[in-house]
């Protein structure tokens, strides 16, 4: 299942680079995670403070995550606050949000980027809103024993966790400490 997993998600990157040829927002999606990892390291190379990292797919699911990061932003003022996005909406409005340190796109879920992303970041806690099931980012969480939430999660009976095929989903749903 990881192998049709890591396949699918080549073709839909594939299919985001050729629609880019002509959709603006498959472009901003491309143009935004263009030296991603050495804009991460030029930001956090001098980060010796708690890092606490939230990642929202679009702008709806930052919304809906915005009233914890404040929270968490207020009661621990001393920490650094990593925001990302999937999706170009998201990070288009908000990529100068007042209320995280560092606003970036989530680079693309494979087991390299999710283990240099990590390695670069250090976060000490991670937190994904609602539909945000990225397997190597998640087990690599699990691997490197950082705590990591789900929160707004939401379920349905035809999602893929309740079929009789879903263990690799069921996986992923392991690697969260809490799902609320």
């Amino acid at each position: 299942m990881l192998q049709f997993y890591n396949f699918s998600l080549f073709l839909f990157f594939l299919c985001i680079r050729v629609a880019s040829c002509w959709n603006p927002k498959a472009r901003l999606w491309i143009k935004g995670r263009k030296n991603i990892f050495p804009l991460l390291e030029k930001n956090f190379s001098n980060v010796s403070k708690k890092t606490i990292w939230m990642h929202c797919a679009s702008l709806g699911e930052f919304e809906q995550g915005r009233p914890l990061l404040e929270a968490i932003k207020e009661a621990y003022p001393n920490c650094i606050i990593l925001l990302t996005f999937f999706s170009p909406s998201g990070y288009e409005i908000r990529k100068n949000y007042a209320g995280a340190d560092f606003v970036f796109y989530l680079p693309a879920d494979s087991n390299k980027n999710a283990q240099r992303f990590l390695k670069i970041t250090r976060p000490d806690l991670a937190i994904f809103i609602k539909y945000e099931f990225w397997y190597h980012y998640l087990t690599q969480l699990k691997e490197n024993k950082i705590p990591t939430l789900l929160v707004s999660a939401i379920f349905r009976k035809s999602q893929p966790f309740f079929k009789a095929y879903g263990g690799f989903w069921r996986k992923m749903l392991s690697c969260y400490h809490f799902i609320f």
